[in-house]
């Protein structure tokens, strides 16, 4: 949308081919439903949460920035806001006022928008675009096509891959695609029993057998029925997807505002109170309940034992399973549940400063296709946007 309202106001005829029957349904998910549109940080920063080759955006970036797409938003009557984190989503609290905010823009420069309409091909002649296939067999001449389809993840918003079968008959190498931004399935079964279970202020760091520590984040959690999920854990799934064949684990810190010995004195506190109590009747106001079994299962030390009896050796353990919560990955859910995908068109194949193929003149690319992925926090629309705007700015 933002490539084609760009183009467009260069005084270039504009048409915008959706397959889907409305537009932007990606965005109608993000944030949970909320559209966290961007991040209220310098373009460095944006960088230095990309690591998916971070580098490849600085012109784009520095081109259209976090106030470039909250003065569209606000000139289309979306006012915006920031919150934790730098997020910025629109004061209305709904990615539909952002998408109908778009169609605006476009509509102001006279985009020709045409839903429903899948395109099968791209076609180029002596490595010059000419035009695209649509899947009813109309031929459409044009002298430069934009692709922006997306990745893989989350199919249902039309993200399956169309693109990179195009860049790929093109010429173009394709970066295999993996989940980025991910929920994992671990191999303890104990998860199941405390699914539902939400963690905040925890620490969270993710080891590799091979390579040592791989990442580390700290904030919020949860347990599922296949294991855990969370803005924590999907940030360190893109750390942890090149490395799952080398016995990935994470270590859960649920008192990371204490280290050992002043969890030990808080420990011995409560036990000075609930003195006469079992151990599993006593750490009510140190864990969430549900969460008590697992960690007096992983001290190995017996729930029914009163706590005036357990020694200091035993205390010890205690409060290395509250400071090493071990959690064993077995595998990244499919990449369909993925936020967003890691692989696509190689970066070295596409002019950073246009966005254009270095192997088809007239070719462009924006968005996720691109192999360039962010954390969370807004960077992934942001990137969409900001890789968008050069390709239309530079398309003829």
């Amino acid at each position: 949308m933002i490539a084609a309202a760009t183009a467009a106001s260069r005084g270039l005829p504009t048409v915008l081919l959706e397959k889907n029957e409305k537009l932007g349904k990606k965005i109608y998910i993000t944030g949970k439903g909320r559209c966290n549109l961007t991040n209220y940080c310098d373009p460095e920063e944006v960088i230095n949460n990309t690591p998916g080759n971070g580098s490849f955006l600085y012109s784009a970036i520095y081109s259209f920035n976090h106030n470039s797409i909250m003065d569209i938003l606000n000139s289309m009557g979306v006012p915006t806001k920031v919150e934790r984190g730098n997020r910025v989503f629109p004061v209305s609290d709904k990615s539909s006022d952002v998408i109908r905010a778009l169609e605006k823009y476009m509509n102001k420069y006279g985009v020709e928008i045409r839903l429903n309409t899948k395109v099968s091909s791209i076609t180029a002649k002596d490595k010059r675009i000419v035009g695209i296939y649509t899947a009813e067999g109309e031929f459409m001449e044009a002298s430069s096509v934009i692709v922006a389809t997306g990745g893989m993840s989350y199919p249902s918003t039309g993200s399956t891959g169309d693109g990179y079968r195009w860049a790929e008959a093109l010429g173009h190498t394709i970066i295999p695609a993996k989940p980025s931004l991910v929920p994992m399935e671990t191999r303890e079964a104990w998860v199941r029993d405390v699914q539902g279970l939400s963690l905040r202020n925890v620490r969270v760091t993710a080891m590799s057998g091979n390579d040592g520590k791989l990442g580390e984040e700290f904030g919020e959690m949860m347990f599922t029925h296949f294991g855990v999920s969370g803005p924590v854990i999907l940030t360190l799934s893109r750390y942890v997807v090149e490395h799952m064949g080398s016995g990935v684990r994470l270590i859960i810190d649920l008192k990371p505002a204490l280290d050992i010995i002043s969890l030990d004195r808080r420990i011995l506190r409560d036990f000075e109170v609930y003195a006469n109590k079992q151990l599993k009747n006593a750490l009510n106001d140190l864990l969430p309940q549900k969460l008590i079994p697992v960690v007096i299962k992983l001290s190995e030390i017996s729930p029914e034992k009163p706590v005036n009896q357990i020694t200091r050796d035993e205390r010890q353990k205690l409060a290395n399973a509250f400071k090493g919560l071990v959690l064993n990955i077995k595998s990244l859910r499919p990449i369909k549940e993925a936020v967003i995908t890691a692989g696509g068109v190689c970066t070295k194949e596409i002019e950073p400063s246009t966005m254009e193929s270095r192997i088809v003149d007239g070719l462009f690319f924006a968005g996720e296709i691109i192999d360039v992925d962010a954390l969370t926090g807004g960077f992934n629309l942001q990137i969409a946007f900001s890789t968008g705007y050069l390709a239309g700015l530079h398309c003829r």
